[in-house]
């Protein structure tokens, strides 16, 4: 498959359009899960910390799952992609909607639901990516934001739902909706160039299989003229009859050479097999150690080791406001008709403000990416120690804006991991990072579940929450201080990466 040049237009602004509403689709019910997580703790009865693992298994596990996400992506291409997961996230929601119990839910929204978002979103980011080259930080932006605004308009949605259909008419409608993915899916037009046919293939290409023999050593030229001999006369008396009639007779010489040394050849045929799988296993193996050689090289990167750390503490702690935030007002006795909009549609629009404002910011020459990033991992911290102060709407609403803000700093994370490593190793390094986002994001709320279980009150786990960013914060800040430069200095001196590992983000 020959592709062509990417246009940086045209129907490229189609994929950006479609993309952009597959993300709205799919993610806006994960996101804004929040809402229904109180309800499914009124109709299971369950602990909130066991309640909490549906939302969180629904966002982490596209993320854990990302390199299973990329490969399927690369095999069989965006468009099929995205039409079969738009069938899983439909039939995810649909089937939630008859779970007789919270374990049930685990697998519906939480596996299936979570599993078709991962692969929506890699399939969303490949195919726009090979649509943009020059623009493509732009068509990337335009296209993330439609989780921002799904979380923003699926909060509010989802409850108004919940008032006129209930739990289970509320899941089915936002299955339904969820089906206008194929139709975005379908748009999905790979980028081929038809104008440049593939070359043909030579008169070997063309022989079968079972006649192309692979072996460690050049057979003698007699072997492979009785090889292809043999494979020429065998595809003739396939085809036709008469013709392999008048060929044995023609060549009865060759016939009678390959019959007696019929098993000495079938020998060398199979000690030459059994050699190239050998090989074959023996490349596959060096593969796998340079892997995980380059991955040792990037941990002993001080900053990167940090970042890792400070990573998987942030989704630990700064992810389950945005699950729990409604039950926080709940339990707060915040009464309803205070309510002016859902707090998680404000943690919604506020995230897109964030990501597009901190990934302007990240553009400037003058401004560290690193302690920038670093800045909003610091300041998460605080806003999370100031939830418990927090006893009505207003302050819980300026707390829920701060937190969505700050929480669009996955904008600026591949420029920190860029800076951090070296462009060669960044789909390396990106796919580590995002396998323990993904582990921190499926952690985070039900530890906070389970905080509230023990003690009956959100202050101590919005304290451990706090407490969690802020480690990483200062850890990556003390990581990054005395020697920032002097790692990406060597990141850049390390050797290319030969082989490329594709990743899927949750940005």
């Amino acid at each position: 498959m020959v592709f062509r040049k990417p246009p940086d237009g045209g129907w490229g602004w189609v994929i950006v359009v479609v993309s952009f509403f597959t993300q709205f689709l799919c993610y806006g019910s994960p996101l804004a899960v929040g809402v229904l997580y109180l309800e499914w703790l009124d109709a299971f009865g369950e602990g909130k910390g066991k309640t909490a693992w549906v939302g969180s298994l629904a966002n982490g596990i596209g993320l854990l799952a990302s390199p299973v996400c990329s490969i399927c992506v690369s095999s069989f291409g965006a468009r099929p992609v995205a039409i079969f997961s738009g069938f899983m996230v439909a039939g995810g929601l649909m089937m939630s909607s008859f779970a007789p119990n919270i374990y049930f839910l685990y697998v519906s929204y939480g596996i299936v639901v979570g599993l078709g978002c991962g692969l929506l979103y890699t399939a969303t980011v490949t195919i726009t990516c090979q649509y943009f080259d020059k623009r493509r930080g732009l068509a990337l932006g335009l296209i993330s934001t439609g989780s921002s605004v799904g979380l923003f308009i699926y909060a509010a949605l989802q409850r108004e739902l919940i008032e006129l259909y209930g739990l289970d008419g509320c899941l089915l409608i936002v299955g339904a909706l969820s089906l206008n993915i194929l139709a975005c899916g379908s748009l999905m037009r790979p980028l081929e160039s038809s104008s440049s046919p593939p070359p043909e293939k030579t008169c070997v290409d063309k022989l079968p299989d079972q006649y192309f023999v692979y072996h460690e050593k050049e057979k003698t030229v007699e072997e492979n003229i009785s090889i292809l001999e043999k494979g020429y006369i065998d595809e003739k008396c396939v085809n036709n009859v008469p013709d392999c009639k008048q060929e044995s007779i023609l060549n009865k010489n060759v016939l009678s050479s390959i019959n007696i040394n019929e098993k000495d050849t079938y020998k060398k045929k199979v000690v030459e097999q059994t050699n190239f799988c050998k090989q074959l296993a023996k490349r596959k193996w060096q593969l796998y150690l340079t892997y995980w050689k380059e991955t040792m090289v990037l941990f002993k990167n001080k900053v990167f080791s940090a970042l890792f750390v400070a990573i998987l503490l942030f989704d630990i702690g700064g992810f389950p406001p945005s699950l729990l935030m409604e039950d926080v007002a709940r339990s707060a006795n915040i009464s309803e008709d205070d309510y002016y909009m859902p707090l998680i549609s404000i943690i919604g629009i506020m995230t897109t403000v964030g990501k597009l404002i901190l990934g302007i910011l990240a553009d400037f020459k003058w401004v560290n990416t690193l302690y920038l990033y670093v800045t909003t991992l610091l300041m998460t911290g605080v806003a999370l120690f100031a939830i418990p102060f927090a006893k009505s709407y207003l302050t819980l609403a300026m707390l829920s804006g701060i937190l969505g803000f700050l929480t669009g700093n996955w904008s600026i994370f591949p420029y920190v991991t860029t800076k951090t490593v070296g462009i060669e190793k960044l789909t390396h390094a990106y796919g580590i990072l995002m396998f323990f986002a993904g582990l921190g994001n499926s952690l985070g709320p039900p530890i906070v579940g389970w905080f509230y279980d023990w003690t009956q009150e959100y202050d101590t786990a919005f304290y451990f929450s706090g407490f969690c960013v802020l480690l990483g914060g200062f850890l990556l800040l003390l990581a990054a201080l005395p020697c920032w430069n002097a790692c990406t200095n060597q990141s850049s001196k390390l050797s290319p990466n030969t082989y490329s590992y594709k990743v899927a983000s949750n940005a």
